[in-house]
């Protein structure tokens, strides 16, 4: 199985996928995890230049690709010898995030980011994600961090974030279910572990 978490920053990927992970790992699942983009050196090294380099313009397109060049490289080198030795892979962000952030709220043509995506990926795509869904102000007083380049946008640009990201999940129920992470991360991981059983059962 190929899982992934995504949603606008600050609202708590990184704890629930930790606390899912060791859920996996407890039902005797062998678990690699990535993050999207990094997982391998050109992926590191891309995330370095995307994410933390405020003084350098780079146009949507631009940027685009390069998240399209990370994540290949991620799934030839760490995603697909994983699912080939029938492990199960788990990621923090996979191409939703590129098609929300570059097209929804960046102003690309959507389904041709779809169409990038599945060349990028040779057909790879998680089985089920997770859409960490949270109120763009409520998702910032959550941060206590120094912002990245991607988390310096404005108010704007995170509203259209998120609307992507609830778009998406329209388009797309059987591959992407919505989480209300508004609530405590008891709660929000209950309903991510029922998610993820109920996709085993079913297939949707």
């Amino acid at each position: 199985m190929f899982y992934s978490f995504d949603g606008i920053d600050g609202g708590g990927k990184s704890t629930q996928l930790k606390l899912f992970c060791d859920w996996l790992v407890e039902r005797g699942e062998q678990v690699v995890t990535c993050r999207d983009p990094g997982s391998t050196p050109l992926g590191e090294a891309v995330r370095e230049l995307l994410l933390n380099r405020h003084d350098l313009e780079i146009h949507r397109r631009s940027e685009m690709l390069l998240y399209m060049a990370a994540r290949a490289q991620m799934v030839e080198q760490v995603i697909r010898p994983a699912l080939e030795a029938g492990k199960t892979v788990v990621s923090d962000r996979f191409l939703l995030a590129n098609v929300v952030y570059q097209g929804h709220a960046g102003g690309l043509d959507v389904d041709e980011l779809w169409r990038i995506g599945e060349v990028a990926t040779a057909g790879i795509k998680p089985d089920l994600t997770f859409l960490l869904d949270i109120d763009p102000r409520a998702a910032a007083q959550r941060i206590r961090r120094e912002l990245d380049r991607m988390e310096t946008q404005t108010v704007e640009f995170r509203g259209r974030l998120r609307n992507g990201f609830l778009a998406e999940a329209a388009r797309r129920p059987n591959q992407i279910r919505r989480i209300d992470a508004g609530r405590s991360i008891e709660e929000v991981q209950v309903d991510i572990r029922r998610a993820a059983e109920e996709y085993a059962r079913t297939g949707s």
